[in-house]
């Protein structure tokens, strides 16, 4: 049987088909998508809710020549199968395929890279006022979902194209969800508002009512108009936007094609900035999603028919688990804990948290800056807050971080997850910077366990350090290390030595330990000879330990899942050449200064030599350069 999307290679095939052709080539859409996340793991509801959108957006403007900026870009799945990425969609995600984001140099379609949330409006705008500049007449559209729009940056350009005027239209892609259900003042808003008469309608019979009084109908209209009379206030659903400078046109049913294509025809007469409020459902058309989006926002490989996740695990719990459950047992017996997160109670392992300390527990939306300063307020009250957020993320904050906790020296602890490569999502979601951008932090504790028993041993630790304090840890499962002793207070700033015998040293820290013990064992087969070092801290880093290999060996090799540039092997090089230790070798292995591609974390290790095997030829080509003593 002939399919509608066969015959989709282009934006502009959309122009000839009916509404009802329309329909059935959502529904070949779905298909694809359900079938390739199946397959390939990724975002499968955020996408599913926006088909006919994004068909509607695509049939009325005129990519790329008119701009789309998709906020976060997780649901961009659609346009890209529409804009000339069809025959490549079962690459998505993967090794050498295309991105699960929007890209700049993947496609011309794609106007502006994205991957965190809350940019799009910033972005839209810029791209508005440069073509002005330019003199050139097209649409810029930035789609935006409601739980980003509680991200503050969101406000600060809602702000600014209002005061501006500029002609640009938001799309409020509004499924009540951001990953998890959304939080605040905006959220019970809007939830107003999808209730209430549409803006347009009250607008016009307000109009129309008024014009009808005889001689001094016109007067009273434009007065009303002017002054912005109780009554509109009272009824129009809008008014937060409008006040801002927006034309509000809403809210529409995201799902109804028809009625997304003529309110966007009608956007195209509407001079300076429009907000069209479109009501969606997250999962829509597949019933597993529809019913649980928050486990089918970000999905790993699962079973089409029952909608069961395919696991595929080693049995051992995962390091978010195992954080969430140690956060539990530690508040038990200490009041003081609460817990902060930014929209990811499930992601960062706080649910059971949040479900056994409710009133110790905030859930702040897509807003990590307000996080990190909300958790100096509760430390500076005697509180001792837990932030859990992926390392990526905690950039995200980083001015928070350094003058609003480090600098009054609080004791917020900061639980990082994603720490390292984590895998698909690709470069906007790695955790590669982490060390870099903390460590030159004054009074803040760097640490990374190397499996799941050091991280409830660092989790210890830091409840009792009463400084601020970092743990990062990566994705995924542990290693099956035991956790069923109780957490010890380690001593700050001191590394282990796991074997002390030969005369090369490999200082590993965090994820990277693990591989590094395998590493010796490789190169013990072949006589030579390493020690391995837990180093646990990049801040405070372990002096005396690299004093003392300094004096043992002939050569220091630092294994760090973080960029090189500034990272934990820097931190050792500092170091040494402070303390005068040059005789002593160091080769670092790390990223490279750049930003790494997407793939699984398998394929990402083997490519940059950072597998057991790849240390150990890094080291043997190092050791035959310079030879150990």
């Amino acid at each position: 049987m002939a399919t509608e999307l066969e015959n989709i290679e282009q934006p502009q095939d959309l122009k000839k088909l009916s509404f009802s052709q329309l329909e059935k080539l959502a529904s070949e859409i779905r298909n694809l998508i359900i079938h390739t996340i199946a397959k390939n793991g990724g975002h499968l509801a955020p996408n599913l809710g926006v088909v006919e959108l994004t068909l509607a957006l695509h049939k009325v403007f005129d990519s790329p020549q008119d701009k789309f900026i998709w906020d976060v870009g997780h649901q961009s799945y659609i346009h890209k199968i529409l804009t000339g990425r069809q025959s490549k969609f079962g690459t998505i995600r993967q090794f050498n395929g295309i991105s699960g984001f929007p890209k700049r140099n993947e496609s011309q379609h794609d106007a502006f890279g994205t991957g965190h949330s809350s940019t799009s409006l910033s972005a839209a705008l810029g791209l508005a006022l440069a073509r002005d500049l330019s003199g050139q007449k097209n649409h810029v559209l930035a789609i935006i979902g409601d739980g980003s729009l509680t991200g503050g940056q969101a406000f600060e350009a809602l702000n600014h194209a209002g005061h501006l005027g500029t002609r640009m239209t938001v799309i409020l892609n509004d499924n009540e969800m951001s990953i998890a259900k959304n939080v605040g003042a905006l959220s019970e808003y809007l939830s107003k508002m999808r209730t209430t008469s549409t803006y347009s309608k009250v607008k016009h019979d307000i109009e129309y009512l008024l014009r009808r009084i005889p001689a001094i109908g016109d007067s009273v209209a434009k007065t009303a108009e002017r002054v912005k009379d109780s009554l509109k206030y009272l009824l129009v659903p809008g008014v937060f936007f409008e006040e801002l400078g927006f034309t509000y046109l809403g809210p529409i049913d995201g799902h109804n094609i028809a009625s997304l294509v003529d309110v966007l025809q009608q956007t195209k007469n509407i001079d300076g900035p429009v907000l069209i409020h479109v009501i969606t459902q997250k999962g829509k058309g597949y019933k597993p999603a529809e019913c649980n989006a928050a486990q089918f926002h970000g999905v790993g490989p699962f079973c089409v028919e029952s909608g069961t996740i395919i696991k595929n695990n080693n049995g051992a719990p995962t390091y978010t688990a195992i954080f969430g459950d140690i956060l539990v047992e530690l508040a038990a017996s200490d009041p003081n804990i609460v817990a902060i997160t930014a929209a990811m109670p499930e992601g960062t392992g706080l649910k059971k948290f949040a479900t056994q300390y409710p009133n110790r527990f905030w859930d702040v939306g897509i807003a990590e800056q307000h996080a990190v300063t909300l958790a100096a307020g509760l430390a500076a009250a005697g509180k001792k807050p837990v932030v859990a957020l992926y390392s990526t993320f905690l950039q995200r904050a980083y001015d928070q971080v350094l003058h609003d906790v480090s600098l009054q020296k609080l004791p917020v602890i900061f639980a990082l997850d994603r720490a390292g490569i984590v895998g698909e999502d690709g470069p906007t979601h790695h955790g590669v910077f982490d060390f870099s951008y903390l460590r030159h932090i004054p009074n803040i504790i760097v640490m990374a366990p190397k499996n799941e028993g050091e991280l409830r041993n660092m989790m210890a630790t830091a409840v009792q350090a009463n400084a601020p304090v970092v743990i990062r840890y990566p994705r995924g499962n542990g290693s099956g290390a035991d956790i069923s002793q109780v957490p010890q207070i380690l001593p700050i700033g001191q590394a282990e030595e796991l074997i002390n015998k030969g005369n090369i040293a490999l200082f590993a820290i965090g994820a990277m330990v693990e591989p590094c013990l395998k590493t010796a064992q490789l190169l013990a087969q072949q006589g030579i000879f390493c020690r391995v070092i837990n180093a646990r801290f990049v801040k405070p880093l372990d002096g005396e330990m690299i004093r003392y290999l300094a004096r043992e060996v002939g050569i220091i090799v630092t294994v760090e899942d973080n960029c090189l540039t500034g990272g934990f092997g820097s931190a050792v090089l500092e170091y040494i050449n402070t303390n005068n230790l040059n005789w002593v070798k160091v080769l670092r292995i790390g990223w490279p200064d750049q930003f790494i591609e997407q793939g699984s974390r398998s394929e990402l290790l083997d490519k940059y030599h950072m597998t057991a095997e790849g240390i150990a030829e890094s080291v043997k080509a190092f050791n035959q350069q310079f030879g150990a003593r």
